[in-house]
């Protein structure tokens, strides 16, 4: 197995990934790190969600910032406010005894203001929503011209959330020389379009080697029941994994207010994520979360992308989702890094037609649970 070392990372910047207890790449990080460093060039990679693809292009793009110039260098698109606080928040940890780099994160949800005000500052690095950073474009508070490097980060969720408009409009502005770096956990017609419109033709293209679209430490699991009888079975679950946390999954809102009520009337430790929230509401419930106050966490597809919580056991897909894309990206909240997870699906009868079909485009195997 190689080091950080081995694959070219610096040594200021390997001694603060390893105080995170990151000591031993991933395969993702093991095939990207080199190329990345070894010359400019862009790259096409497969990565799930929970493989370390965040140190993937993290660490080669923090090691071309030049910190002595103010302009902006580096730009991440990513699909949601949680995945773009996390990315932020690694890199000021991976960056604790490099020189300052300084990195911003701009979302919706926010006063557009205190945005504004933070970019006055210096911001090497800058990680944004697309239609945030559209609105500030449109306002003159922030020059992309200067960005040597764009990463598309689950660039699958931007696209099946709806920004391609804006995001062909921001890859239209950035220099025609600066590198293209994209991740997807899966690549959906939407995706291979993006790359023949907006990536070199001679991109690396990185997918690892016996991996399925699903990390293959998740033991998938359903169980066959009659809607009136769902809960009692979540409930029966459910207490067998005490004092371990996981995420339960509903499709719509509504859904998933009405689980939160049943399961807070039982007494379980349980938290609602839910995106009429507002911001630090948001925030204060994920905070809870990761400091272990509650056990489950329950939300939607929506404000669920991008959460990383690390060691959470399962995830139940109360009601399986709208798209084969949002099952990947919620299986993947579990068994991150080398852990193992459960993903349990509650179904009728007349669903079991959509595991199969999730059987033959994943490469997976559902076990049924009596």
């Amino acid at each position: 197995m190689s080091t950080f070392a081995d694959l070219g990372v610096s040594k200021k910047l390997a001694k603060g990934i390893a105080e995170l207890n990151i000591t031993k790449p991933t395969p993702i990080q093991e095939q990207v790190i080199p190329l990345l460093l070894e010359r400019k060039r862009d790259i096409v990679a497969q990565a799930q969600t929970g493989t370390g693809k965040t140190a993937a292009f993290g660490l080669p793009l923090l090691m071309q910032v030049n910190a002595g110039q103010p302009q902006l260098q580096g730009l991440i698109l990513t699909p949601t406010r949680e995945l773009g606080q996390q990315i932020a928040k690694q890199f000021f940890k991976f960056t604790k005894y490099t020189d300052r780099i300084f990195t911003e994160v701009v979302y919706g949800g926010e006063k557009i203001d205190v945005q504004i005000k933070k970019l006055k500052r210096t911001t090497h690095i800058l990680v944004a929503t697309p239609g945030r950073l559209i609105e500030l474009m449109d306002k003159n508070c922030v020059d992309i011209s200067k960005v040597q490097t764009v990463v598309l980060d689950e660039a699958d969720e931007m696209l099946s959330m709806g920004f391609q408009k804006e995001l062909d409009a921001i890859l239209k502005i950035l220099s025609p020389n600066r590198s293209t770096w994209l991740f997807s956990a899966t690549f959906p017609k939407s995706v291979e379009q993006m790359v023949d419109t907006h990536v070199r033709k001679n991109a690396e293209r990185i997918k690892i080697k016996g991996t399925s679209r699903t990390n293959s430490n998740i033991d998938h699991q359903f169980v066959v029941q009659e809607d009136v009888m769902k809960f009692d079975t979540l409930l029966q679950f459910l207490k067998t994994k005490k004092h371990q946390q996981g995420i339960l999954f509903c499709r719509t809102k509504v859904a998933a207010r009405e689980l939160y009520q049943k399961i807070q009337s039982y007494g379980l430790p349980v938290s609602l994520l839910e995106g009429d929230m507002l911001q630090k509401d948001r925030e204060k419930t994920l905070r809870a979360f990761r400091k272990k106050k509650t056990d489950y966490l329950i939300a939607t597809d929506v404000v669920a992308r991008g959460i990383d919580i690390a060691d959470l056991a399962f995830v139940v897909h109360y009601q399986l989702p709208d798209h084969i894309e949002y099952f990947t990206h919620r299986s993947g909240r579990t068994a991150r890094g080398y852990n193992t997870g459960i993903s349990l699906c509650l179904i009728s009868k007349g669903e079991i037609k959509i595991l199969k079909a999730y059987e033959r485009e994943l490469g997976i195997t559902f076990k049924q649970i009596r």
